[in-house]
């Protein structure tokens, strides 16, 4: 890499993060849905289906940070490969904070590999809007608008 700019090696290293990262993110999601699915299916129309989904849903939240903290070490491990971070613990706050665009820690990259944490964050958006549209698709699959109906056990079926 001698003859790359620090431009290049960060595009270099960072386009094929990104792909690993979406195909890691979206196959997680995929199976997630498979089982999801399988569930919610066994228990579709029975009273409590509501509370059933709204768990899956808090479920789905965790299998979704589970999987972003994943492709956060990726990325983590890739620093201290490049040595751009002093240690795994500083590439790994670093990694958190930029994949998910808080951008708040102390901690900084070396200088030519700082173009990197931005397509990081990049990487971020991209990540955050797929679990995004998987979540909402979920809803809209499992509990289409026009079939909703709330059975919960204060009210009285009236909306």
């Amino acid at each position: 890499m001698a003859g790359l700019s620090a431009w290049d090696a960060s595009w270099m290293w960072s386009v094929p993060l990104i792909a690993v990262t979406v195909i890691i993110h979206v196959l997680g999601l995929g199976f997630f849905n498979v089982k999801l699915h399988q569930f919610l299916s066994r228990l579709k129309g029975r009273p409590q289906f509501l509370y059933a989904f709204a768990f899956t849903l808090g479920v789905t939240a965790t299998w979704a940070t589970l999987l972003h903290t994943v492709e956060a070490g990726i990325w983590s491990a890739a620093y201290c490969l490049l040595g751009a971070l002093p240690d795994f613990r500083s590439a790994v706050l670093y990694s958190l904070s930029a994949i998910t665009t808080y951008g708040h820690s102390e901690i900084f990259l070396e200088e030519r590999w700082r173009l990197m944490g931005a397509l990081e964050a990049l990487n971020g958006i991209i990540l955050i809007g797929l679990t995004t549209a998987f979540m909402y698709g979920m809803i809209q699959m499992t509990w289409p608008m026009e079939r909703r109906e709330l059975h919960l056990p204060w009210s009285n079926g009236k909306h």
